[in-house]
C-alpha cells in the first residue's frame, strides 16, 4: 500500500496540518460584554508571528492591557471604543443594527458577544447592505450576502495589512517561513509526478492523469483529487 494521499492526511490530522497556536500572541475579541462601553488607548502596534496582519496594544479603563484586531488609520495614540454607545467612527466596533448602511466593517461576530469570527484577514473588508427588526445584511469580501442578528458587533474600517501578497517572495526561503505559519503541507507535490502507488494520477509512461478529473462529491478520501463535484467540464462556448 502506499502513501496517504494529501486529502487524506490532512482529514486524519496532525502536526503537518495543525496550526501552531503557540506562535499567537492573543485571541483577538471584541471587549465588554456588549451592554457596556469600553475605551481604550492604543500604546503599540505590534507585528504578530502567527497572522498577516499587524494588531494593536490597547490599554483599558481600568489599566489592563489586551491585544485587538486593528483597522488601517488607527495609530499609537488614538482612542478607540467597543460598545452601543460607541462613535460612528474608524476603529469603534458597534451592534450592526446600530452601524449605517454602506458602512466598511470587519471583525464580525458570528452569534451576539463570541468576539467576533468573520472577514479579519488583512486588507479586507464587509459592506452593511440592509436591515429588518432582527436581522442585517452584510455583503461578505466574496461577494455573497450573509444575514446576522441585529445584536452581532462590527468593527469599522478595513483591516490593516492591505497590499501584503502584492510584494514577490523572490526567495524560497521568505515562501518556507511563511508556510510554516500556516497549517498547510508545503512545497506541493503534483499528483501526475508521483508514483501510481501513492496518488491516483501517478504513474504511466508520461506525466498525465490517466483518468476522468472530475470526481463525485461522495468519492472515497483515497480518489477525492481533481474537479470535485464539477458542474460542468470542458471548453466554454463564446
Amino acid at each position: 500500500m502506499g502513501h496517504r494521499i494529501t486529502t487524506q492526511s490532512r482529514g486524519k490530522g496532525g502536526p503537518t496540518y495543525r496550526v501552531p497556536s503557540h506562535r499567537y500572541k492573543a485571541q483577538l475579541k471584541h471587549f465588554g460584554s456588549g451592554e457596556e462601553t469600553v475605551t481604550g488607548e492604543v500604546i503599540d502596534i505590534e507585528h504578530d508571528p502567527a497572522r498577516h496582519t499587524p494588531i494593536a496594544l490597547v490599554k483599558l479603563e481600568d489599566g489592563s492591557k489586551e491585544y485587538s484586531l486593528v483597522t488601517e488609520g488607527v495609530g499609537i495614540g488614538d482612542i478607540i471604543a467597543w460598545g452601543p454607545k460607541a462613535l460612528v467612527k474608524n476603529g469603534h466596533t458597534l451592534p450592526l443594527g446600530a452601524i449605517p448602511t454602506g458602512a466598511y466593517i470587519c471583525n464580525i461576530e458570528a452569534r451576539p458577544n463570541d468576539g467576533g469570527k468573520f472577514v479579519r484577514a488583512s486588507g479586507v473588508q464587509a459592506i452593511v447592505l440592509d436591515k429588518t427588526d432582527e436581522k442585517v445584511a452584510v455583503q461578505m469580501p466574496s461577494g455573497a450576502t450573509k444575514w446576522f442578528n441585529i445584536r452581532c458587533r462590527a468593527t469599522i474600517g478595513i483591516v490593516a495589512g492591505g497590499g501584503r501578497g502584492e510584494k514577490p517572495f523572490v526567495k524560497a526561503g521568505n515562501k518556507f517561513h511563511k508556510m510554516r505559519n500556516t497549517a498547510s503541507n508545503w512545497p506541493r507535490v503534483r499528483g501526475v509526478a508521483m508514483n501510481v502507488i501513492d496518488h491516483p494520477f501517478g504513474g504511466g509512461g508520461h506525466q498525465h492523469p490517466g483518468r476522468p478529473k472530475t470526481v463525485a462529491r461522495g468519492t472515497s478520501p483515497g480518489r477525492a483529487v481533481g474537479h470535485m463535484a464539477a458542474r460542468k467540464t470542458g471548453r466554454g462556448k463564446k
